[in-house]
């Protein structure tokens, strides 16, 4: 049973997944991606799921929610902004450095949501991480400060505080 509930929200992912890739809304389609999001879905459940009831939380999801909102109408367009700015300008007026940063989130997927936002965010990389003290080494293409308390206020907070309601 604990198997069955483990594989609701890898089987919910694969299907809307495959109906994306689709892109149709035939029965036929339908009922291929209903087939292979189950199989997909109890396949992986084991390797992608710790905690069941952690995946059927409402909370989390409206986090979750929340967050590609906020990501992807706020935090991607300012940086897209930034990099607009710095390219078009005169004088190109870069501050580039390697800067370290703390984190809270220790879980694997906290950790990967903070280092892929910070990422796919324009201007900023994460080129290292040190996982047992908590420290991830971003590369910042315009850099404000060096100090890993204010860099860290500056870049990754807010996915780090996402990242606790959500994989925490």
């Amino acid at each position: 049973m604990r198997r069955l509930y483990k594989s609701v929200v890898p089987v919910i992912l694969s299907f809307i997944i495959y109906l994306i890739y689709t892109g149709s809304l035939r029965l036929y389609d339908i009922l291929t991606g209903v087939l292979v999001a189950i199989i997909v879905g109890v396949l992986t459940s084991n390797l992608l799921i710790e905690d069941w009831r952690k995946s059927l939380s409402l909370r989390r999801f409206i986090y979750l929610v929340k967050f590609a909102f906020r990501y992807f109408l706020i935090d991607e367009v300012k940086a897209h902004l930034l990099l607009i700015r710095l390219s078009i300008s005169p004088k190109l007026d870069l501050k580039p450095a390697i800067v370290k940063m703390p984190i809270k989130t220790r879980n694997d997927y906290g950790i990967t949501l903070v280092s892929l936002s910070i990422t796919n965010t324009p201007g900023t990389v994460v080129v290292d991480l040190n996982k047992e003290k908590g420290n991830i080494y971003v590369h910042w293409i315009y850099a404000k400060t060096t100090k890993p308390e204010e860099s860290y206020k500056e870049v990754s907070e807010v996915f780090d505080e996402y990242a606790l309601k959500i994989f925490d």
